[in-house]
């Protein structure tokens, strides 16, 4: 079994390696996998891939010609594959359901606490001497509610520090989790009770066609004006139009993400001598109280080992033709 690795990153190459244990020949592509870059896939019959490449029904067309019958995501999330489309080709696909959701849930909190102690502010006049405190008031998380959207693995976990700051929980998700409500004292409410209610709202949901746009015009009309929305699901869960709307009018008070909602063609790669054209996103990182960072929460050595022995233990499995947990079928996979 030949493994191609697409969109490989200079971090996470030393993990995979060490998983592969010298195993299969890999070999590693810092392009994302698109129209141009599939015929990358010549005499391969596996290929891995991430968040950011387009395994689209054009380019499924293509890596199926040249001999790829094996797919593996880096990730959790798989919005960016249409798993029926690439079963009814013949491929296996597989994911990561669960590399760390400490990863995902700590860098939530730290949006969230840099946001709100206005944490780079303070840092940019330090550094510059400047040790006035004008401006940057915070407020206490003790006592505040957190609105949690999502209470899969992520969002347990973000419930639990949430708790540790002595926050009330309220919780959202189709699937309740009752170890939250007994152990943390969570609480499920509908999504306006928890818009309108909450200090804090974080989203841990998978992009999906009921969870895209959940957050729109409807929904920051409900919320505290002072609210802080975190976003370390993905990017187009919030409807980046009317979030622009909402931070202009003053309807939210910050808003914290490590996504955004067309991350194709500017995350993962180094824009600053060239400019970005997503004109939404230059007016995004325009405002003083959005932090955005690139798409980093599942990077740590953790979450990084998990996923690159997860990635070969699906190989594993298709090259001794073994039933593979981490298999995508039918079903649709959450967080």
């Amino acid at each position: 079994m030949k493994l191609l690795v697409y969109s490989a990153k200079e971090f996470e190459i030393p993990f995979l390696e060490k998983a592969n244990k010298g195993k299969y020949k890999v070999s590693f592509y810092k392009e994302a996998l698109d129209t141009h870059t599939a015929i990358k896939a010549v005499g391969y019959n596996t290929i891995s891939i991430f968040s950011g490449d387009d395994p689209s029904l054009v380019v499924l067309e293509k890596l199926w010609d040249l001999g790829v019958r094996n797919i593996t995501l880096r990730a959790t999330g798989h919005n960016n594959i249409q798993i029926h489309t690439a079963k009814r080709f013949g491929f296996k696909v597989a994911n990561v359901p669960n590399y760390s959701p400490y990863a995902i849930a700590e860098h939530a909190t730290s949006l969230l606490l840099t946001l709100n102690r206005k944490v780079i502010l303070a840092n940019l006049r330090a550094k510059n001497y400047n040790f006035i405190q004008n401006d940057l008031l915070g407020f206490d998380l003790n006592g505040k509610t957190v609105g949690i959207i999502g209470t899969g693995n992520v969002g347990a976990v973000m419930a639990r520090i949430m708790h540790g700051f002595g926050c009330h929980i309220l919780t959202h998700d189709i699937k309740p989790n009752l170890d939250l409500v007994s152990k943390y004292g969570a609480r499920y409410a509908g999504l306006e009770e928890l818009y309108s209610k909450s200090d804090i709202i974080s989203l841990h949901v998978p992009l999906t066609q009921e969870t895209h746009y959940l957050i729109g015009n409807s929904a920051f009309k409900i919320m505290k004006n002072n609210v802080i929305l975190i976003n370390t699901a993905r990017g187009a869960v919030v409807d980046t139009t009317a979030l622009l709307k909402a931070l202009g009018n003053h309807l939210i008070g910050a808003y914290g993400t490590d996504v955004c909602e067309n991350e194709k063609g500017t995350f993962f790669r180094d824009n600053s001598k060239t400019g970005i054209k997503d004109e939404q996103l230059k007016k995004l990182l325009s405002f003083s109280n959005v932090l955005l960072t690139p798409h980093q929460g599942f990077i740590t050595r953790e979450a990084l080992t998990n996923i690159a022995e997860s990635t070969f233990y699906n190989l594993d499995c298709w090259a001794e033709g073994i039933a593979c947990k981490n298999e995508l079928g039918w079903q649709i996979n959450t967080l």
